[in-house]
């Protein structure tokens, strides 16, 4: 007792750190017993993996304590508040348990070597970073996080856009396979190794499953007629003409970019136009109307409008000439009916149904009386019969939602909750999330196997959308078995709450192959959990990977609005930096997708040059609780 009161402690101090010891270390033996009941999980751990499956169960039975108190008390007297422990949990605690009995002239409490297989401080680091480095590449020094690209149909096409998503600094490319077909995989695929050798750098190449999303169906198609507005001021003046443009219907050619609309005529009525000669019309409405050309190419001419117009076809137009008889006139010709869509406002009933129909608008009578709801189908009827009343449901990523009221064969009716003021619009293929429903869904679809053989051959990684339970990963695992491609990595895409809620198993599980990895697919998860639950979602998959040694892709919506409009918002650039603490951050495609890579690898490299601060209060973790 006399050297600790040289040490210049108190005795409170003493009994302070005294209790905390004791705390550490009755917190430690718990959590070592706890794991030890599901020790059996690790006896068919790929060997890569041992230590980091023996972390993760020692890391989800700590966070089924709420250790906020003791963090705090830990911090007061100056030491680790465990807060960056989920690399290496027992080690942690090891060692500040070792300080505290420095401080008090104990022996050692603990024995590393009675836990088996767990990973030093610095060895949980270097398991996550060479996982890291399997599964995504060797990174740089100058930035550790990969970026990874999903990759447009015109990349097949144009191998330039390949080749310079490289040089700005891209390191996995990513094909969807729910769009395109091998064809333009295969060209896509070969753009990047010509690219590869061009710049002598490597890249992996992550291949996508489609998996059982399911989406609206098709909808009744509104009528053909094209509404042509030009731009006005705040008084109805008109500022700016709408443009459109008029090609050959023997030889179409493509609409420009600031044409509103495109109409085919005959050639011959083309080959009789010049500059401001005026076009006359009747539009649908019967209004006299008058385009101005403005410029004549090869393949098409350009018209202006002042007023607004409704085009249908066999509208007939006419060269406003006065002097040629007879006048040079020609018909507008067939077009596109306009898109089907469903206007849906807050209080509206919907009717979905697992008939091949096409959905409609709902219908009412002279006094405003509804005689037939709004109906929309879905491509999966199987789960019209696996929902229940009460159960939540949203379309198009969010944007509209409601509640099943009602459940009978073949169709389910919804009360609309969540949508615009002025009513939403849906449209058909747009995806449909039930956050409530236990829907008995296949993991894998047909066309998912079928194009499993082409990834088995041809990709780095193979990356499973909607995985929702062990029993998913298992198919995935047992079919790449199948195909010979036992070395082939896997991520799973985690986009569900019942994916979210059985993480920790589907680690273990996916834990058996020789490597994996994470996609937090923001998108769905969000809808599923609820955007004000993103962010701590987010967090809890994070942890739960770092502690498994296994890396995490962040994905969906990265800098959107640069790759789309050239422009990036705040909120935006904000995220990116989050990401940071990924291993690897996705992109989706857009015609300023060059930009948005350029402009994330730059974020990413100045992140990297800061330290983290990060130091989480670790109440009890709700996913960290396996179920058996």
């Amino acid at each position: 007792m006399s050297e600790l009161s040289n040490s210049g402690l108190t005795s409170m101090q003493i009994e302070e750190i005294g209790d905390l010891l004791e705390a550490l270390v009755s917190l430690r033996k718990t959590i070592v017993k706890d794991a030890a009941g599901h020790g059996n999980q690790l006896e068919t751990m790929h060997p890569a993996y041992e230590n980091s499956a023996s972390n993760l169960l020692h890391y989800l039975a700590l966070r089924q304590h709420d250790i906020r108190p003791l963090q705090q008390r830990l911090a007061l007297v100056g030491l680790s508040s465990l807060g960056r422990s989920e690399s290496c949990v027992l080690a942690t605690l090891s060692a500040v348990i070792r300080v505290l009995e420095a401080i008090l002239g104990q022996r050692h409490h603990v024995s590393e070597k009675k836990d088996g297989a767990t990973p030093a401080i610095e060895d949980g680091f270097k398991l996550l970073n060479d996982h890291a480095d399997q599964l995504l590449g060797s990174a740089n020094s100058e930035r550790t996080v990969r970026i990874m690209v999903t990759m447009p149909t015109e990349a097949a096409h144009d191998p330039a856009i390949i080749h310079q998503l490289m040089a700005r600094g891209m390191d996995c490319m990513r094909i969807n396979c729910a769009h395109d077909s091998p064809e333009i995989w295969q060209a896509m695929i070969g753009h990047l190794r010509t690219a590869e050798q061009s710049l002598g750098q490597k890249c992996r190449i992550f291949m996508d499953l489609g998996g059982p999303k399911i989406r609206t169906g098709d909808i009744k198609p509104g009528p053909k007629v094209i509404h042509i507005r030009p731009t006005r001021d705040d008084y109805g003046i008109t500022v700016i003409p709408a443009r459109i443009w008029l090609t050959s219907s023997e030889n179409p050619s493509s609409v420009p970019d600031d044409c509103a609309a495109q109409f085919r005529v005959s050639e011959s009525f083309l080959k009789c136009l010049n500059r401001c000669d005026e076009i006359t019309l009747t539009d649908a409405r019967k209004k006299s109307r008058k385009w101005t050309v403005v410029d004549i190419t090869e393949s098409g001419c350009c018209v202006e409008s002042i007023k607004a117009c409704y085009v249908r076809p066999g509208t007939a137009i006419q060269l406003k000439n006065g002097k040629q008889t007879p006048r040079v006139q020609t018909e507008i010709q067939d077009f596109l009916p306009q898109e089907g869509i469903l206007c849906l406002r807050k209080d509206d009933m919907v009717l979905v149904t697992s008939d091949s129909v096409q959905g409609t608008n709902e219908e009412r009578d002279s006094a405003g009386n509804i005689i037939k709801p709004a109906t929309i189908s879905c491509t999966m009827p199987a789960v019209v019969t696996q929902v229940k009343a009460g159960e939540s449901i949203w379309f198009d990523d969010g944007k509209i939602g409601g509640v099943i009221e009602k459940v009978e064969p073949e169709h389910f009716w919804v009360r609309i909750h969540h949508a615009r003021p002025e009513g939403s619009k849906l449209r058909s293929a747009k995806g449909i999330n039930l956050p409530d429903s236990q829907l008995n869904i296949a993991a894998l679809t047909g066309e998912d196997l079928r194009n499993l053989s082409f990834i088995a051959e041809h990709a780095d990684v193979v990356e499973m959308s909607f995985a929702n339970s062990v029993t998913d990963v298992q198919l995935l695992q047992e079919q790449l078995k199948r195909l010979n491609a036992e070395t082939l990595p896997i991520v799973l895409k985690v986009e569900t709450r019942k994916g979210f809620e059985n993480l920790p198993r589907m680690l273990l599980t996916a834990m058996r192959w020789p490597c994996c990895g994470v996609m937090i697919a923001r998108g769905d998860l969000a809808v599923e959990c609820g955007y004000e639950r993103l962010a701590e979602v987010q967090e809890e998959i994070l942890s739960v990977c770092e502690a498994a040694h296994v890396p995490v892709i962040w994905a969906t919506q990265v800098l959107e609005n640069l790759a789309r409009k050239g422009v990036p918002s705040r909120a935006e650039i904000s995220d990116a930096v989050m990401a940071h603490r990924a291993e690897c951050v996705m992109l989706n495609k857009g015609p300023h997708i060059t930009e948005a890579v350029e402009a994330l690898d730059n974020i990413l490299k100045r992140m990297q040059s800061h330290q983290k601060k990060r130091r989480p209060m670790l109440r009890e973790l709700r996913l960290a609780h396996l179920t058996t």
